[in-house]
Order: structure tokens, then sequence, then C-alpha cells
């Protein structure tokens, strides 16, 4: 049976990767086929379920900024969304109702504001993977839509946990004391150094902090997302969950599967699934609207609304625990897991022409910017610089100091993550923040000194998307490129990049030329 999950899951990936959608859309199709096939799943299914959910929610709390939460456009978008949402949902909910609509006429009002609930929620998982994929978890609009995520997660687990039978043991009042762990496990991960021993130990965190708010009455996913916050800002946190990334890709198969086994459809429920789904344009245009009402550049506020257009697994949760307690008819939690599931097909695959579509509907989306602009919205300018280094990583701080300080050049580093920018400020450097792929912050820039540009960005799509956005501003200089496979660099170069070094390939060359003066006698 194991055999046979795996075997069925890699063809569809592979198959809907053909068609350059996310594989995960295999997975649910997968599942689906799966079950149709009578195939019953045993719990090794959910067991690796759990685990994928909370290594991912354990990642996201290792890159997560809590102080970010309180911020206006993530709690007010969070909260605001929500409520009208569910509004909405409700009336339509019961106006289906009233009109004899097969399974929403056998509601009550109480459960038609269940459902809405339930569909007020974003999938952080999808969206994560979504933002994983485009390189795009530390931009602004990936940092807005994880900020809301949590904040509708945070709503969800607080539903269940005082929906359930029993409430929160008195022992979770301890749990506030975690903080004081904090030296302790920056010890622990400061000394397991950088190879096998570092997964392990973010395997043992993430799954001691399910255990330990499982102990007390908690949600265990909660657990997880709370033990990655703990260690986030620790200077291996990045180092952490890059070690966790094919591990948690693999489990959360596990997941995209089990969404498939909730229930066996009918076509009645697929038919009122597609009604739920004919509200995510609206759910997503509410959280345009919303965003830029609080302040959001119309391209953040767009991206982050198209992240979030996708129902969550969280609401099946809270349809899960609506049944148990008899508050919702069984056949409604089908209903809300084919919902799911066509959700996360349509928001994979709408996230992938998202930056196309903002250019194709620029003129008419600025026109729901407000006047004033956030502190984080401002762009600054790369002053004293005749090079550009775009993505300051690893990669992109070694190029950065070589021009600097072995060849006199004046440099500006260009990053989208403020954090980074801000330890990379200390540490001396000339560097701003800035979103290379955003061709408003190519307009504001000052291009007229800039001789050459380098591309230090781990994603080679966000390279193209970048060099397309200089192109467009009509840049005249020289562009280089690193790349990892010959695949990618023969698409940099066709895209007009001028260098392109395959750090793979040439790290040979690199290093041959570093240490070839030692043959030199004496």
């Amino acid at each position: 049976m194991d055999y046979l999950w795996v075997a069925v899951a890699f063809i569809c990936g592979f198959l809907v990767r053909q068609l350059s959608l996310p594989p995960l859309v295999g997975y649910l199709a997968a599942g689906f086929g799966l079950h149709a096939l009578g195939i019953e799943p045993d719990s090794s299914l959910d067991v690796l379920a759990d685990l994928g959910v909370s290594l991912l929610l354990f990642t996201i709390g290792l890159k997560l900024n809590v102080a970010s939460l309180f911020k206006t456009e993530i709690w007010g978008s969070a909260t605001g969304h929500m409520s009208v949402i569910v509004a909405i949902t409700m009336l339509s909910g019961l106006f289906f109702g009233l009109m004899g609509v097969m399974y929403f006429a056998e509601l009550n009002w109480q459960a038609v504001l269940l459902v809405s609930f339930a569909m007020s929620f974003s999938s952080t998982v999808c969206a994560v993977k979504v933002l994983e994929d485009k390189g795009e978890l530390r931009a602004r609009h990936g940092q807005v839509a994880i900020g809301i995520l949590i904040i509708q997660d945070i709503a969800a687990v607080l539903f269940v946990t005082f929906t359930a039978d029993q409430m929160p043991s008195l022992w979770a009042l301890a749990l506030l004391g975690l903080p004081l762990l904090r030296p302790l496990l920056f010890k622990l991960i400061q000394r397991c150094g950088h190879g096998e021993v570092l997964p392990l130990v973010g395997f043992f965190l993430a799954f001691s902090g399910a255990e330990l708010f499982e102990l007390v009455g908690l949600k265990s996913q909660l657990g997880a997302l709370v033990a990655g916050i703990l260690l986030s800002g620790h200077c291996k946190s990045a180092e952490l969950a890059k070690s966790l990334l094919s591990f948690k890709d693999i489990f959360l198969i596990g997941f995209f599967l089990s969404v498939g086994f909730i229930a066996l459809p009918t076509l009645d429920m697929l038919v009122v699934a597609l009604i739920l789904t004919l509200l995510l344009p609206i759910k997503t245009g509410l959280f345009f609207l919303w965003l830029t009402r609080l302040k959001l550049r119309s391209r953040s506020a767009f991206l982050s609304a198209l992240t979030l257009s996708n129902y969550s697994e969280f609401g099946l949760i809270v349809g899960s625990v609506s049944v148990t307690y008899g508050l919702l008819p069984k056949e409604w939690l089908v209903i809300m897991a084919l919902a799911v599931a066509i959700s996360f097909i349509f928001s994979s695959i709408i996230n992938i022409w998202a930056h196309d579509l903002f250019q194709s509907w620029v003129a008419v989306l600025k026109k729901f910017e407000g006047q004033t602009r956030l502190a984080e919205d401002h762009f600054s300018q790369p002053h004293n610089a005749s090079v550009l280094v775009i993505g300051m990583g690893r990669v992109g701080t070694g190029a950065y100091d070589t021009l600097t300080n072995e060849l006199n050049k004046s440099v500006c580093g260009i990053d989208v993550d403020k954090e980074r920018v801000a330890a990379q400020e200390l540490a001396g450097r000339n560097v701003i923040a800035g979103d290379a792929e955003d061709p408003e912050f190519w307009a504001q820039i000052d291009l007229s000194k800039i001789n050459l540009i380098l591309f230090a960005i781990p994603n080679y799509v966000d390279m193209l998307e970048s060099s397309k956005q200089l192109r467009l501003g009509q840049y005249k200089g020289k562009t280089a490129a690193v790349a990892r496979y010959v695949d990618e660099e023969k698409r940099l170069l066709s895209a007009g990049v001028d260098v392109v070094f395959n750090y793979y390939a040439k790290v040979g060359t690199g290093f041959a030329e570093a240490t070839v003066h030692l043959l030199d006698p004496k």
C-alpha cells in the first residue's frame, strides 16, 4: 500500500509538472483517484500528514517576526476580512437555503455560520508552497500573507480548543514561560553543527513542541509553530529551515493525499462545492480592497490576495469538530473537502501568472492605492554606486566584498528581506531594501550611474523576471547572474543576461585560481 501511494503520487505529480502546474495539484488528484478506486488508507498516511503540517508550521515559526503580527495591515486585514467574508458567505448560504438548493436547505442559521467561519480561512500549506516555489517567502507580500495566515490559524485553534470536550489544563499557563528557554535552545542548535544532526534537532524540537501542547490540551500544530518562533532570530534558523525543506515537502505529500481520502463525493456534493468555489474571486478581491485601504501598495496587496485565494485545511478541522459535535451534517465535511481541493488547484494555477496579471491590470489596480505609504513601502536610492548586487545572501555578500575590497568598486546591495538589510548595514555594507521583480521599484531607482548589475538570487525564475523589468526600464548597462544547472544557465543567457556563472560547474575553476599561487617557487 505504501508503495502504491508513492507510485501514484509520483505519476500524478510528474504529469502535472509537465503541464507547468505545481505538483500539489497532482497529489490532490492522486488522493481522490485512489479513493475512487476503493483503496483504504491506513494510519501511516495520517501520521505522514501530521508530520508534514507540523514541520511546515515549525519552519514558518523559524522565519516569523512576531512583532509583524501587531502591524495594522496584518491583524487589521486578518480580522476585518474574516468578518466580512463570514457575513457574505452566511448571507449567500441562507439565500441558497431559501431557494431550496440541495444541502443548503437542511442547514439552520447556526450551521450556515459555522460553514461561513470555516470557509473564511486561507490555506497555510498551499500559500507557503506557492511562496516557496517562487522564492517570495521573504518578500513584502509574502510576509503580509504569512502574518494573516498565522492570525487565521490561531483563530481556528482557539475555536477547536473551546469547542472540545475538555478545556486546556491549568498546566497550559506554564507555556507562558517557554521564552525563558530560548538561550538554552540557541546553544543547542549552535552546537549541532551543519551535518545530519541539524535537521534531526529540527524534528526533535518541532515534535517536542507539538507533544507538549497536546499534553496540556492544546492543538499540536500550534505547539510546532511556537517551537519555531522560539528559535526565530538565531543565526542558524535559516540554515535549519533549509535543512528541513526536503523532508517537509515529502511529508506534505501525505497531507495532500489525505484530503482526497476524507470521503468519496457524489455529483450533488461536487455541485455545492463548486458553488462555494465561486466565492473565491470575491474572497480574493476583498483581500485586495482591504489591504489597499490599509495603505499597502497595489502590487503588494494584489500578490498577497492571490496567495490567499484558497480555502484552508484548518477550515476542514473546524468542519470536522462541528460534525463530531452534531453541529453540521457529515455530508458537509465532504463538500468542504472538495471545495478546499478545488481552491488549491485554483490558487496554484492563478499564482503562476500573478506577476503577469498585475502587469496587465496595473493601470486599474493602481487606482485603488491610497495617497500615503507605509514606512515599509518607501524606496531608498543606491547612492554612490556603479554596481548593484541583487540578493545579499552568502553569494551576494561574497560578491559585494570582493568588488569593494579587492577591486575598489562602488557597490550597493539590494535585498527583499528587511531584517537581512538591517544586519548588512550593521556590518558596514551599503545595502537597501527592494524587490527586484517590482516594476515600481525600478521606476523609482536612478540607474543612470549603474554600469553592472549582479543577480545573486536563489530562484532563477526571479532573475528572469528581474531582468525583464530592467529591460522594460530601459537599463543600458551589463548584467550577470548565478545559476545552479545548465538549463537555467541557457534560459538566463537567452533572456539577455550578459554573463552567467554556474557555480556548481565552475567552483573547481575558482578553487584552482585561488590556490594556484601555492605552486610558485619561493
